[in-house]
């Protein structure tokens, strides 16, 4: 929590109730995606009286100034951010349990050197498959 209040106060955003709340319902969420609908309606259970567009617009916001991440493949699911150090990085998903890693290489070079002569100004990059722990389950089923 005292890394994202930290960065509210340095990109020049109030620290409000709203917001703290909001991080922390959003903390719950660094190794899955949540819909952008259950935020909405954690938020409005807490502030009957917030809009959608307010709860829309902080979550923006947070993803503009790193807090949270947008999954690539559908704009509807948030987490909250896995790196505050690295900003730039790539995901696995698992597509049985939604489990998120991290990946640490980025391979954009291996892209890049196939377009000589192309402006690339910007990519994201997400693996989806099974995770080791849905891997063994499946194995035992099968076994």
């Amino acid at each position: 929590m005292e890394k994202a209040i930290e960065i509210l106060k340095k990109n020049n955003y109030k620290v409000t109730k709203q917001r703290t709340d909001l991080i922390s319902y959003l903390k719950n969420f660094t190794i899955h995606y949540v819909a952008i609908n259950d935020i909405v309606n954690y938020m409005r259970n807490l502030y009957p009286g917030m809009s959608n567009n307010t709860i829309y617009r902080n979550l923006k916001e947070f993803a503009d100034i790193g807090l949270v991440e947008y999954q690539e493949k559908n704009k509807t699911l948030v987490k909250y951010q896995c790196d505050f150090e690295h900003r730039h990085h790539h995901h696995f998903v698992c597509k049985n349990c939604g489990r998120v890693t991290e990946l640490k290489a980025c391979p954009i070079e291996f892209f890049t050197d196939q377009l000589p002569g192309y402006t690339v100004e910007g990519h994201a990059i997400e693996v989806y498959g099974l995770c080791a722990d849905c891997t063994k389950k499946l194995e035992k089923k099968e076994a």
